[in-house]
């Protein structure tokens, strides 16, 4: 049985989100039917809303209404350092922490030949750019996550920044705070021995 135009259109919307397969969408699409129309209007506005007034910041690629972002406009803020991560919500995460206070950069991806990812394809010019003006700058924290891809963009731009004299580290990799070493594997136990610090 097929279902009407409207549903069915509905599904393939819901399947062009990530993460979303066939039955998920049929079960989102089913929902959003049942939903008050006045939800469902607002739920509208606020996709369309984010697509047409939230843009990349020109200074460090997060994601903004104003440009330059809050961050990067903010006058308080730490300008000696700077924290490379590859996405926006990398951001969001590292601010509720709120112990950070430097600046950061959005690479928007991370190397990936077998992608066909090079470094033309995500912000790592405007990073070098960036760094070359700011002449308060100290310290590059590279924050990619801890995959092939991204220890290789980490390694790649370590080697761009280190001839510039400037200070490059990553952030810490290893066993995380309440788990078990049992059900840790290989390489999160050889990272955790490789970061290990005195007491």
């Amino acid at each position: 049985m097929q279902y009407p135009e409207p549903i069915a259109r509905l599904i393939d919307s819901y399947l062009k989100l990530p993460g979303i397969g066939e039955k998920t969408a049929t079960r989102l699409a089913f929902f959003t039917i049942d939903m008050q129309e006045e939800d469902v209007i607002n739920f509208s506005h606020s996709l369309v809303d984010a697509k047409k007034n939230l843009h990349y910041c020109s200074i460090c690629g997060n994601i903004t209404e104003n440009d330059p972002c809050i961050i990067c406009a903010d006058k308080q803020r730490d300008r000696t350092k700077v924290i490379v991560v590859e996405q926006p919500k990398d951001v969001m995460s590292l601010e509720r922490m709120r112990e950070y206070h430097g600046l950061y950069h959005v690479l928007h991806g991370v190397l990936s030949p077998m992608e066909g990812k090079g470094p033309e394809d995500i912000n790592i010019t405007s990073l070098v750019k960036r760094l070359q003006k700011n002449s308060e700058l100290t310290e590059v924290i590279i924050a990619t996550n801890a995959t092939p891809e991204g220890e290789a963009t980490a390694m790649y731009i370590s080697r761009l920044i280190k001839p510039a004299k400037i200070k490059v580290t990553r952030l810490a990799h290893g066993l995380a705070v309440g788990s078990d070493i049992e059900y840790a594997d290989e390489m999160t136990l050889f990272k955790a021995i490789e970061g290990r610090q005195e007491i």
